[in-house]
């Protein structure tokens, strides 16, 4: 019996661990390129400057090079932060601005809208059924 929770316990550890990588995987790539965006202009200009001096040593794969070896650099990079978060226990839940993981959305304003005094007080009869 105690064999059998044991593996239950490790498959969703490795169920948590993997669960916890990937949600890191995402947000990351998306505060990339969401957050990150002068530093992905700058990395478009760097790969065009690189190709072009590139281009007189290396005339057919030049432009391959620089563009995997960009994208390379870059996935490398949020895959290691994401591991390095997950391997470190930090949960994507634990973080107070990601709080769309939770569910929870806290509006930061309420809408308040012109006919609300005149339709609130008539909801509010309907069903304590006092209406006239």
């Amino acid at each position: 019996m105690e064999i059998v929770q044991k593996t239950e316990l490790g498959k969703v550890d490795s169920l948590t661990f993997v669960k916890s990588f990937l949600v890191w995987s995402f947000t990351l790539i998306v505060c990339l390129l969401v957050v990150g965006f002068p530093l992905v202009v700058l990395m478009a200009t760097f790969g065009a400057l690189a190709s072009v001096v590139l281009q007189s040593v290396l005339p057919v794969s030049a432009v391959l090079l620089v563009v995997g070896s960009l994208i390379g650099v870059n996935l490398l990079v949020v895959f290691l932060g994401a591991a390095l978060l997950t391997v470190k226990g930090i949960h994507p839940q634990d973080v107070h601005w990601l709080r769309w993981l939770h569910g929870e959305a806290t509006p930061s304003h309420t809408s308040i809208y012109a006919a609300c005094p005149l339709t609130c007080n008539l909801a509010q009869e309907v069903l304590s059924g006092h209406i006239c």
